[in-house]
């Protein structure tokens, strides 16, 4: 029950890691408000977390957030339906692989708008709340791809490195105002966007990864909601890989 009483926005939030963030945040008393573009599998999200008797609750949003206009309206809904924002989870984001010289401009742009400017766009209007109430615990997901780049993802790596640099001077800006500003970054966790590999191809990951396995969701789910609870009252500006020790 560390977060009773406190109002998170977690997006891309109707599966994978998001899903398991709300879970958690919703699981130690957070009311969870939990975005995605679609309302059909947020909306079994909070059947699943009522039928658990979670002591928080899952609410079921819709943002694109690429849309910028969309994503500043969603959060000051939200701050004025439930009266502040104590956290903000930045979690969706897209891939469109392809090796540099077969890259389109578009899939270029569609990573870094859903990726990094959406991160921009909802940390800056949520920030403004975090302000005035004079607390806040923003938890941007990056990835490993951002801090050792990936061939084949140079989209997606600058946009979750962006990220990261983004959340560090976002941590400096904020710090004396009681808000934190943390930054996960997975390595391979099982998720969708893992399951579309072919064995062979997990097997070659697994042999570079120390603990010689995939993550769960639920691994990055308990970093986020360390980020977001007290016990990191004292921690901004870091990034914590959630890798089994691929990047050390």
């Amino acid at each position: 029950m560390q977060l009773a009483n406190q109002i998170a926005i977690v997006t891309g939030a109707s599966r994978g890691l998001g899903r398991a963030i709300a879970w958690s945040l919703a699981g130690q008393g957070a009311t969870v408000v939990a975005a995605a573009r679609s309302l059909d599998k947020l909306a079994g999200l909070a059947d699943e977390a009522r039928k658990a008797e979670l002591p928080g609750s899952v609410v079921p949003r819709v943002l694109d957030v690429t849309d910028r206009a969309a994503a500043e309206a969603f959060v000051d809904a939200v701050a004025e339906e439930f009266k502040k924002i104590d956290i903000l989870v930045n979690n969706a984001g897209i891939t469109r692989d392809s090796l540099l010289m077969n890259m389109e401009d578009q899939q270029f742009d569609e990573v870094i708008a859903a990726n990094l400017k959406s991160v921009f766009w909802l940390t800056r209007a949520a920030s403004r709340y975090m302000v005035r109430s004079r607390y806040g615990r923003i938890v941007n997901i990056a990835s490993v791809s951002g801090m050792v780049g990936n061939a084949g993802q140079s989209n997606y790596a600058a946009s979750k490195a962006g990220v990261i640099g983004f959340s560090k001077s976002v941590a400096k800006e904020l710090a004396r105002r009681n808000i934190t500003c943390n930054v996960i970054a997975p390595g391979f966790i099982a998720t969708d966007m893992t399951d579309v590999l072919s064995d062979k191809i997990k097997e070659e990951y697994k042999q570079i990864i120390p603990c010689r396995r995939f993550g769960e969701p639920k691994d990055v789910a308990a970093a986020a909601a360390f980020f977001a609870s007290p016990a990191a009252a004292y921690v901004t500006g870091q990034v914590l890989a959630v890798d089994g020790g691929m990047t050390m």
